[in-house]
């Protein structure tokens, strides 16, 4: 199967090679000159799937996937499609996630791997759908719809754009990080899949789509005044057409002004200071500095807020005890790295038979590895273990906690 799978694709790509120069043409011309070419080397790319008739009185044409291909690798300025179907995709993501939890229930652990390559593959594949939308849209304001030349095509642009990013927007809400780590449960790898890397995708995407669309208002504003400017070019020279010994009258001169001279200068706004100019910062200290104090009312004594003797004794022996808790934590970890095994940290606890509260103990194991370096919390995976909180929901009760290296 794999053989067979490996050279229909080696015999896909060296048509592509071969035929590049055919390729190319009905690409920028959109449909093939028949005359002009070998007939079986177009029936061999038709039976290849990269030229297809739509109908039978039609020309031949790219299929879609092949010209998807190319827009997305020439980063073609004509492609307007923005391809993101996010509810197929959870459908898939949710149904080859429950494949992979129960082949490894059952032990079948290469079924397993083969469900988690897939589930893999789909989610890079949304999360390089949706890079690639938003490189869409960026390259399409960058170039101010370059590709169109009236002021009306490229408002028509703006407004297909806009509307294309909110119809992503709606997609995106679709993205429910609770029901996925719901999902994932406790397996490290679908919690890497659906959680980290969605979630660090959409991240990036809603921050990258805000400005996409601050962009879009920009330019069709930009576009509605050029618009209304030329509209009145025009009525102008159509009034010159029809008064060709038209003059304008020295308005100066009037006693009457019209209203659209008569327009007074502009005042002087009131000053008002600037914080965010960083070359006035010095000068705002020291005005800052310089207002004085305002007289406080007098506050009634009260003895409880009087000055209390601070023991010395028992803040050494809280901060003895802390650093205890730090150096246990500190020889949990160094085990887990010499022994190479998994290690819960309620085990350690139990054999070392330490005298901490157990839920203290878990808490500062969790801080400890919160604390590392994001290199340092790289050489380690952890993951915990508990159940959903009986009365109130998306809460997670954290019973134990299990370090290991990756």
């Amino acid at each position: 199967m794999n053989q067979h799978l490996q050279q229909a694709g080696i015999t896909l790509l060296n048509a592509l090679s071969r035929h590049a120069d055919l390729i190319m043409q009905v690409y920028i011309a959109g449909v093939l000159d028949e005359a002009k070419h070998n007939p079986k080397t177009i029936e061999k790319l038709c039976h290849l799937g990269i030229l297809w008739r739509p109908e039978a009185d039609t020309q031949l044409r790219l299929k879609s996937a092949v010209r998807n291909l190319l827009e997305g690798s020439l980063h073609d300025e004509r492609n307007r499609q923005l391809d993101a179907n996010i509810a197929s995709a959870l459908a898939s993501f949710k149904s080859l996630s429950v494949h992979y939890k129960e082949a490894l229930h059952h032990g079948r652990y290469a079924e397993s791997e083969a469900h988690l390559a897939d589930l893999t593959e789909h989610v890079y594949a949304l999360t390089e759908s949706l890079a690639n939308n938003v490189r869409v849209l960026f390259s399409r304001i960058n170039n101010e719809f370059g590709y169109v030349s009236s002021i009306d095509a490229k408002i028509r642009e703006n407004e297909l754009a806009q509307s294309q990013v909110s119809d992503l927007l709606k997609q995106l809400e679709m993205l429910r990080f609770d029901e996925l780590s719901e999902q994932a449960g406790s397996h490290r790898e679908l919690r890497h899949l659906l959680v980290v890397t969605l979630q660090q995708c959409f991240a990036k995407v809603i921050q990258e789509l805000s400005i996409v669309q601050a962009r879009l208002l920009e330019l069709i504003g930009r576009f509605r005044q050029f618009k209304g400017r030329t509209q009145l070019l025009k009525g102008f020279l159509l009034h010159m057409e029809h008064k060709p010994d038209f003059s304008p009258s020295n308005y100066a001169q009037l006693s009457q002004v019209p209203m659209l001279f008569n327009q007074a200068a502009a005042l002087i706004k009131p000053a008002a200071v600037d914080v965010h100019r960083l070359e006035h910062e010095a000068e705002l200290q020291q005005l800052v500095g310089a207002i004085k104090a305002f007289s406080r009312n007098q506050i009634r004594q009260q003895p409880e807020r009087a000055a209390q003797k601070i023991k010395v004794e028992q803040q050494s022996d809280a901060q003895f005890a802390e650093d205890k808790l730090r150096q246990a934590v500190e020889a949990y970890f160094c085990q887990v790295i010499d022994s190479g095994e998994r290690i819960t940290a309620l085990q350690y606890f139990q054999q070392q038979a330490l005298d901490f509260d157990p839920e203290v103990w878990i808490y500062q194991v969790v801080g400890g590895y919160q604390g590392l370096s994001q290199e340092e919390q790289s050489y380690f995976a952890l993951d915990t273990s508990g159940e959903n909180h009986p009365q109130y929901s998306g809460n997670y009760i954290i019973r134990d906690v299990e370090l290991g290296l990756r």
